[in-house]
């Protein structure tokens, strides 16, 4: 069964960015390395915040709908909730070296 995610990323000046994705790891090497979205780019929104993960594509889009339809306030209370010190979820995953192997 695939997965799909809905993530959120920060900047250092935790400027926020959410997105949706069926491959997470791609996803947030495409936003480190400037593939990502203009506002991600110009924002630099790449630290991985927090992230949700469902087995469907359209619970995927509906959820991050609902995200990015909410008030600041509530976006920083859902990583909050589970990421008190707004860490990087990302920091040893050693995108550099997944990315070179995907590329074959």
């Amino acid at each position: 069964m695939r997965e799909y995610y809905v993530y959120i990323l920060a900047s250092e000046s935790r400027r926020l960015y959410v997105g949706v994705t069926n491959d997470l790891v791609r996803r947030l090497w495409q936003h480190r390395n400037g593939y990502g979205s203009a506002f991600a780019q110009r924002y630099r929104v790449a630290k991985l915040v927090h992230f949700e993960t469902t087995g469907s594509p359209y619970a995927a889009i509906s959820r991050e709908k609902q995200i990015k339809s909410w008030r600041r306030e509530k976006k920083l209370g859902l990583i909050e909730a589970q990421n008190r010190e707004w860490r990087d979820l990302a920091t040893d995953w050693h995108l550099d070296s997944v990315q070179a192997s995907r590329r074959g």
